[in-house]
């Protein structure tokens, strides 16, 4: 109930701007209370969610507000805490983004840092249109199952797209062919983060969640989904994760009864039956090396769960240590799909690092370079990706089945070993994952290549470490004078992190650079980064033997 009102009472007020059903309203927030209710409300009211992600620089916000053709956005003024400790003025980028009207949340009491726009709306001035409505209850719209809810972004789609349902609007497709990718989500596609997080994750009635991500990401709309859906609470914290203060954080929400004891399942594990839920391995590594969890106590978490980065058994092995090793649940799949296509599960023994078992409703086939599938015991592969998912407990004429359609191939290398476990060995097409952001080698080529007037032209390339962990990147680059030195290489590399960082992300670091006389092509003249990435890998491997 506590959640229903609030988002009652802004599913009045965006009524109140007499836009048409099914219109795209983009948020671009941090992850908090109010911007999952303004989430939901849009939903509730029958609107589309256009997802963004508050790390965007203006011109990557401006390419999503387009894309989606939003009306309206929600963003919140002055200093915005980043994923990484980073302040910014989340507001002063969407006024950059040149957006449609905005309805803008202070960050504090005292007001906004800048003057709001002729047309936008302060947070107060948009309630304050329908308040006489507070209390009220509100018919939520109804809408066919294959009504899109949600639009995401992905720049790290590959192979073909066959949604049943994405037929009214394939305009957004076609307009979004070259990254980054448009991703609608429908009514169904909560049931599929729902069943992932009640099966694999344990997720269940009366838990909290805590997932740092933002709602621009697929794993911010998942997380509301898998926590409501099943009965949880979502525990969202104002801040960067990296410090100790969040530690505090999780030791705060697991003293909390969300249930009385007696209504706790079996084994669940304190009074809480909490989970917590850690989608990055830099996290962890942060925690690490800064000792941030030291003095807080996590033992009542009953499971870890990991998403959006390779991973590394050493830090692995530390974070179990933090909560009396509690198993952590490897969880790998695509914002086209909303959920996992392989997962590991606390019904069967675990490894770690690795996969046990396809994610339910899911089959995996590894296939070979010919793109057929490989055969047993041993399997080396990209992934492609079937599913067979009929939803019960709806009308007949209502229900959907994939029947082992196959749906997409997925741009990662897997590993199926003679015990059966998956392991995965990054991505093998031009997509790569930094920080746990899927991006495009071309975005990034693309604002290296101006960089500098000697360049001619430049390779973005994800390397994975030899001890397991996310990919850096590195950039090869083909200079017009080839006569440079290791300090022309930092410089350089400073001036890649500064165009990226203002142009596309200010998460994206660029660890490497590296002189080549050429690129290695195709016959069809396509850059082959596969073998750049492989020789690269090779050459830092030997350079530390």
């Amino acid at each position: 109930m506590l959640l229903l009102l609030p988002c009652r009472l802004v599913a009045y007020a965006l009524e109140s701007l007499d836009l048409e059903k099914g219109s795209a309203i983009a948020i671009d927030m941090p992850m908090n209370c109010k911007s999952v209710v303004i989430y939901l409300a849009i939903v509730l009211a029958g609107y589309v969610v256009v997802s963004i992600a508050d790390s965007f620089a203006a011109r990557e916000i401006s390419t999503r507000l387009k894309i989606s053709n939003a009306k309206v956005i929600f963003t919140q003024d002055g200093g915005t805490a980043m994923f990484y400790g980073r302040y910014d003025g989340l507001k002063c980028r969407v006024v950059d983004a040149e957006s449609p009207m905005a309805i803008v949340i202070p960050s504090r009491s005292s007001g906004f840092s800048m003057k709001l726009r002729n047309g936008d709306l302060s947070w107060c001035d948009f309630l304050e249109r329908v308040n006489r409505m507070k209390g009220k209850e509100f018919i939520a719209a109804a809408q066919p199952v294959e009504t899109f809810t949600n639009i995401l972004f992905s720049s790290g789609t590959t192979g073909t797209l066959n949604f049943v349902f994405c037929l009214e609007l394939m305009h957004i497709w076609t307009k979004s062919f070259c990254d980054p990718k448009a991703i609608p989500w429908t009514n169904i596609t909560p049931l599929k983060a729902a069943a992932d997080a009640w099966c694999h994750l344990d997720i269940r009635k009366g838990d909290i969640v805590s997932w740092p991500t933002n709602l621009g990401w697929m794993m911010g709309p998942w997380l509301v989904y898998a926590s409501l859906l099943n009965g949880a609470s979502m525990a969202l914290y104002n801040g960067s994760p990296l410090g100790p203060g969040f530690a505090k954080f999780v030791q705060k929400f697991l003293s909390l009864h969300i249930l009385p004891r007696s209504q706790h399942k079996e084994g669940a594990r304190g009074c809480n039956a909490g989970s917590s839920m850690l989608p990055q391995l830099s996290l962890v590594r942060s925690w690490r090396n800064a000792n941030s969890t030291s003095g807080y106590d996590w033992s009542a978490i009953r499971c870890f769960a990991s998403t959006g980065e390779a991973s590394n058994i050493d830090e692995y092995l530390w974070l179990m240590g933090r909560a009396r090793y509690k198993p952590i649940i490897e969880y790998c799949g695509g914002t086209e799909i909303g959920g996992g296509f392989v997962t590991g599960s606390l019904q069967q023994a675990q490894s770690l690092s690795a996969f046990s078992t396809p994610a339910m409703c899911c089959n995996l086939f590894i296939l070979g370079e010919d793109g057929h599938p490989i055969g047993m015991p041993l399997w080396n592969g990209k992934v492609g990706i079937s599913f067979s998912f009929i939803i019960s407990g709806i009308p007949e004429y209502l229900q959907l089945s994939f029947s082992s359609q196959v749906l997409r191939r997925h741009g990662d290398v897997f590993e199926r070993t003679a015990r059966g476990f998956y392991h995965a060995h990054g991505r093998a097409d031009d997509t790569m994952n930094l920080g746990g952001i899927k991006v495009s080698s071309v975005e990034i080529e693309r604002i290296c290549n101006g960089v500098d007037s000697n360049i001619v032209e430049t390779a973005a390339i994800g390397i994975p470490p030899s001890g397991g962990g996310p990919e850096q990147l590195a950039v090869a680059v083909v200079l017009k004078n080839s006569n440079i030195t290791p300090q022309d290489l930092q410089k350089l590399r400073m001036s890649f992190n500064s165009a990226l960082q203002k142009t596309l992300n200010p998460l994206f670091r660029v660890s490497q650079v590296v002189p080549a006389p050429s690129l290695p092509r195709t016959a069809s003249n396509k850059v082959m980064r596969r073998v750049l990435r492989q020789q690269l890998a090779e050459h830092n491997q030997s350079s530390k033997i």
